[in-house]
């Protein structure tokens, strides 16, 4: 039952890669200067959380790939995620079809369908990323793929294990980023 207890703000903590909020509570961010990491392989991304303390119903990033970059590796879980291009375009891999997107289209991916968003067009495309999160039970799979493949984002072996799915894949460095747009 709820009652009428105020919800305190979160203090946010200037780090060397951005805003991170501390502990629980409301708080407001501007994209610009929350804590980012960047990836060669999946692109540079601004989250909202801390890493220690996340969300616990939901995650959210904005997500910015340069033409040809993949946000991930191709993979199904057990959670819905939707994804709002913001500016640019992109190509979305969902159950092995190519669909194009350009600013202003979402794509709603319910629960158990593969997917994996990858940049196109003649520059970045920024894209909000939001998807439920399932700590207690979990389920995801990085299926080998060949429409995926052609474009970088399958993983080498099918494997419920994202350790095993990234291996050789260098870990995103934490950094400060400008937003390109």
């Amino acid at each position: 039952m709820l009652d009428d207890t105020p919800i305190p703000e979160a203090t946010l903590k200037q780090t060397d890669h951005g805003l991170v909020p501390e502990g629980e509570g409301w708080f407001i961010v501007n994209v610009s200067e929350a804590q980012a990491s960047q990836s060669d392989r999946f692109g540079d991304a601004w989250r909202f959380e801390d890493g220690e303390s996340l969300f616990p119903e939901f995650g959210i990033n904005v997500r910015v790939l340069q033409p040809g970059q993949p946000n991930c590796l191709y993979h199904r879980e057990n959670a819905q995620e939707a994804f709002l291009v913001l500016s640019g375009e992109c190509v979305a891999i969902v159950e092995s079809q190519e669909r194009p997107m350009r600013a202003g289209d979402l794509l709603h991916t319910p629960p158990n369908a593969a997917h994996v968003l990858v940049g196109a067009g003649q520059g970045p495309c920024a894209i909000l990323m939001v998807g439920t999160r399932k700590w207690d039970d979990e389920e995801l799979l990085y299926p080998v793929n060949e429409v995926a493949a052609m474009h970088g984002a399958s993983a080498e072996q099918s494997t419920p294990d994202p350790a095993t799915a990234y291996a050789g894949s260098p870990p995103r460095e934490p950094t400060r980023l400008p937003l390109p747009w």
